[in-house]
């Protein structure tokens, strides 16, 4: 089997784009504002909290962007860093509007969205048994 070239990798992660059961998928009513939680995390609710993000998350097949297993995408020129990159935009957008002023100022700079959920677990978690 012939391995595929840039051209034809390039012209699948478009397919995937489109393909709507794809999680690089962003249906045109999704945007920044389109998932919330609430309650809101505040950090003594975070297994409740993260529970119901999984949820939404999940509703969006967005969830493997923050389980690792759609890993971080840094080449540009992978086929598949644009679509990765509006995808992981998108899921940090939904986590920094479903979490507390304070804690959203904690997260604010960080790149990744699995970084930002890692974080929040690691902080959050053990506190809220």
């Amino acid at each position: 089997m012939v391995a595929p070239t840039r051209a034809s990798s390039s012209t699948n992660s478009i397919d995937q784009m489109h393909e709507q059961s794809s999680p690089y998928y962003v249906h045109p009513s999704d945007g920044p504002s389109s998932v919330t939680v609430k309650p809101v995390l505040t950090g003594s609710n975070y297994h409740s909290w993260a529970r119901s993000m999984r949820h939404a998350l999940g509703g969006k097949m967005k969830y493997e962007f923050v389980d690792g297993t759609i890993p971080v995408v840094t080449d540009p020129f992978d086929p598949t860093f644009r679509a990765w990159t509006r995808c992981n935009m998108l899921v940090h957008s939904w986590i920094m509007n479903s979490v507390s002023e304070s804690i959203g100022n904690s997260i604010v700079f960080m790149e990744n969205a699995i970084d930002v959920w890692m974080d929040l677990k690691e902080r959050f978690a053990q506190g809220d048994l």
